[in-house]
């Protein structure tokens, strides 16, 4: 009698049990539909489109920043900053010691490193006032000259970086923090690999880390675009430095010329 009851209480109890699980199942579903889930060009899109860091890298390291209307534009706005009288009065007073003495701690660490030597002919490329020409001089390079836009004699010539006032193979160490403000940067380096002779060095301070400041002509995100701007050079050493603002030392010693192989 008990086992009759048992299994007609199953039979009664089964279509709700079922009613239940389908209730159940069909709640969970338009719940999940109910999640529009993006669509996949548009997720495509914002990957290719979304200003980031990481595209910058993907798209080959070097990023030269837009707004110049011509070149004689780009020269204007540098000069601003170059010709600027209260940051030539800082450059040359209280800010003239501080920077000779890190810079003549840079060459001397060169020249431990057999990089720079006191008998090198060398060129600081985009030296302002000189401090870079003066702590090459303190430390022994006395055969050392600056370049810039703005002349400050005796230290510092007249040139613009794009196109060196020199004639080929004439340094043999070349020596420049401002690669960022470099508006065409194969023409800055097609420049100091014209001026410099085989077996010479050049050594570049960048940022990497950070962005360079609002008078910047290009973004530089990793070694490789500057690598590959050295055609005719090899990649001697990549080194962390504290350069003002600066953080990544690059050296370059330019090939020797191949000898040419006799004709059959």
């Amino acid at each position: 009698m008990n086992l009759n009851l048992n299994l007609s209480a199953i039979l009664l109890l089964k279509p709700f049990l079922l009613s239940l699980f389908l209730s159940i199942f069909i709640l969970a579903l338009l719940a999940t539909h109910s999640q529009t889930p993006p669509h996949p060009h548009r997720l495509q899109y914002s990957a290719l489109h979304a200003p980031s860091t990481h595209n910058a890298t993907a798209s080959g390291g070097l990023r030269i920043r837009p707004g110049y209307s011509s070149y004689n534009a780009y020269i204007e706005r540098q000069l601003n900053k170059t010709l600027n009288p209260k940051l030539r009065k800082i450059w040359t007073t209280r800010d003239w010691d501080r920077k000779v003495r890190v810079f003549a701690t840079f060459f001397h660490n060169l020249k431990q490193r057999n990089l720079l030597f006191n008998h090198s002919k060398a060129l600081s490329i985009g030296a302002r006032v000189g401090q870079e020409v003066a702590a090459m001089k303190l430390v022994g390079v006395s055969d050392s000259l600056g370049m810039d836009l703005v002349p400050y004699p005796p230290l510092v010539v007249k040139g613009d970086f794009h196109a060196q006032p020199f004639q080929n193979h004439t340094f043999d160490f070349e020596f420049s923090n401002v690669f960022d403000h470099a508006l065409y940067p194969s023409k800055f380096v097609g420049e100091i690999q014209r001026t410099l002779r085989p077996g010479g060095v050049c050594v570049l301070h960048v940022a990497l880390s950070r962005r360079a400041d609002k008078y910047s002509a290009n973004d530089l995100y990793s070694v490789e675009p500057l690598v590959d701007l050295f055609k005719d050079s090899d990649l001697v050493e990549v080194r962390k430095v504290d350069g003002f603002g600066l953080d990544t030392e690059l050296v370059f010693r330019k090939r020797m010329k191949t000898k040419m192989k006799m004709k059959n």
